[in-house]
């Protein structure tokens, strides 16, 4: 149990150090500010962010009408038909 908290209070320091060493960029990559050798000076290293675009996919959409069931009445009739949207998809540097 003591070990358990002692690596989670350990992870929690870490992570902060490695948010409050984070800057971005003008066009949007994550600079970050690391320790080099066994100074304590840092080097920077530039991140190149994932682009996020879209990509067109088809999917079955209902479609509502009527049919005739007798000669006065129409009924509702439920379908689908195939539309095409756009996905976001992540593309890696």
């Amino acid at each position: 149990m003591q070990r358990s908290i002692g690596r989670l209070a350990t992870t929690a320091i870490v992570a902060i150090v490695a948010v409050a060493a984070c800057s971005r960029t003008e066009n949007g990559d994550v600079v970050v500010k690391r320790p080099s050798n066994i100074s304590v000076q840092t080097t920077q290293d530039t991140l190149h962010m994932p682009a996020l675009t879209t990509r067109p996919d088809t999917v079955n959409t209902p479609v509502v009408g009527t049919k005739t069931e007798t000669l006065i009445v129409k009924k509702p009739v439920i379908g689908s038909k195939k539309t095409t949207v756009q996905v976001p998809q992540v593309k890696r540097p």
